[in-house]
């Protein structure tokens, strides 16, 4: 039975595993409880992932628009 990393189970759920690596890793699948288990907690986390959303506080946009604007400024003098 092939090892496979959690590299390797990470690019199979992202569809960027060739066809001979997808297929070894499906029929390891089908055979091994463990690796399903690892499967599922990654797929878990790769959905929860997927779900945030973040967006920078008010007062850090705020700066970043005042420092382009000090920077704008000393370029144009």
């Amino acid at each position: 039975m092939t090892n496979f990393t959690p590299e390797d189970l990470l690019l199979y759920l992202y569809k960027d595993t060739d066809t001979t690596q997808t297929k070894a890793i499906e029929t390891a699948l089908e055979k091994d409880w463990t690796l399903r288990e690892k499967m599922s907690v990654l797929k878990a986390s790769m959905q929860r992932l997927d779900k945030l959303t973040e967006s920078p506080r008010t007062a850090v946009v705020l700066n970043v628009l005042n420092y382009a604007r000090e920077q704008a400024a000393q370029e144009v003098q």
